[in-house]
């Protein structure tokens, strides 16, 4: 993650990287569960990792990918986020315990989470920083409010 662009003096952005690298752990503890054969801990994890991330998701689309879309800096690069979203969705709704491929779907999941979260904190953050105005910035603040994050 990149630490000299000044995304991380901005509180919203801060608090959405942080949620990242919350998640990535999560995603971690998944997988050393899993080396460890504990399925049960590894799906309670991932209920757990996959309520973060819904909670996460509503911020950055109500705040961060509104704002830039209203301001029309981007829109295409935000559509294609929210889509991943939607992707991220369907994976978790597909994952399946008793899959003997559970493991691989896993590793699958997380491989685009973490390419997806490079997108964001090295792609669009870095935008918003420089391109929102004030009226961007309220929209942030105002998701933020409506959608505390969780602690983890």
């Amino acid at each position: 993650m990149c630490e000299h662009c000044g995304c991380r003096g901005v509180e919203p952005i801060a608090e959405l990287m942080d949620e990242h690298l919350d998640l990535l752990d999560h995603a971690g503890e998944v997988r050393r569960l899993l080396d460890g054969a504990d399925l049960d801990g590894a799906w309670d994890r991932m209920g757990l990792l996959a309520g973060l991330l819904t909670r996460h998701v509503r911020r950055e689309e109500a705040g961060i990918f509104t704002a830039m879309k209203e301001q029309g800096d981007f829109a295409d690069a935000v559509v294609e986020l929210e889509a991943e979203h939607r992707s991220f969705d369907e994976a978790l709704s597909d994952l399946d315990r008793s899959s003997p491929t559970l493991g691989a779907d896993l590793e699958a999941l997380f491989a685009e989470l973490t390419e997806h979260i490079d997108k964001e904190n090295l792609g669009i953050f870095p935008v918003a920083v420089v391109t929102l105005g004030a009226d961007g910035w309220d929209t942030v603040a105002r998701a933020h409010r409506q959608h505390p994050p969780l602690a983890s």
